[in-house]
C-alpha cells in the first residue's frame, strides 16, 4: 500500500480494514456491506474497483485452506537485481498469482499461485519460466499451520 495513508477516504479505510475477515457469504454481499457502512451497493463496488485499479489491492475474494479447493504453492525465483521489477510485473500478470513479494535472498522474488488443479497450477509456474527464461522453484507445503491474514491496518 501506498505510504499516503491518509490519501483515503474514510469509506475506503473501512473497506480496506474493516472486511479482511467475515465478509458476506451472500447473493449480495456488496449491499450487505453497504448497508453495515451506511452507503450505496454501488459506491461499495466502485470504491473497491478504484482501489484494484489503482494497485492498492490486487483482488477481492475468500482464501481457501491449502488443499480444500483446488491447487497451490508458493514458489520462489533468483531474479537478477536489475530484472526484479520487470519480473515481479510478470509474475503479478498471472491471475493464479494471489501476490509476490522480495525477500532477502539469492532466491529473491517469492509468490503463491493457486489454480483449479496440479495440471493448471503447473501450467501458470511453467508459463513464467518461458516469459521470464528464470526458473520457478516449486515449494508445496509439507505441513499445515494456520495464519490470521487479516492485518490491522494503522492510519496516520
Amino acid at each position: 500500500m501506498s505510504p499516503q495513508t491518509t490519501d483515503y477516504s474514510p469509506l475506503e479505510r473501512a473497506l480496506l480494514n474493516n472486511f479482511q475477515q467475515g465478509f458476506p457469504l451472500s447473493p449480495r454481499p456488496y449491499a450487505e456491506l453497504a448497508a453495515q457502512l451506511g452507503v450505496s451497493e454501488q459506491e461499495v463496488m466502485t470504491t473497491l474497483k478504484a482501489l484494484q485499479e489503482n494497485k492498492t489491492i490486487s483482488r477481492v475474494g475468500p482464501v481457501f485452506r491449502v488443499g480444500g479447493v483446488g491447487a497451490s504453492t508458493l514458489a520462489a525465483m533468483a531474479v537478477p537485481p536489475a530484472r526484479l521489477e520487470e519480473v515481479a510485473a510478470i509474475v503479478s500478470e498471472y491471475e493464479a498469482v494471489n501476490h509476490n513479494y522480495e525477500r532477502e535472498h539469492d532466491f529473491n522474488l517469492w509468490f503463491v499461485a493457486t489454480a483449479t488443479d496440479e495440471h493448471a497450477l503447473q501450467a501458470t509456474l511453467d508459463a513464467i519460466e518461458q516469459r521470464t527464461g528464470l526458473a520457478v522453484m516449486y515449494l508445496p507445503m509439507l505441513e499445515d499451520y494456520h495464519i490470521d491474514l487479516g492485518f490491522d491496518l494503522l492510519w496516520t
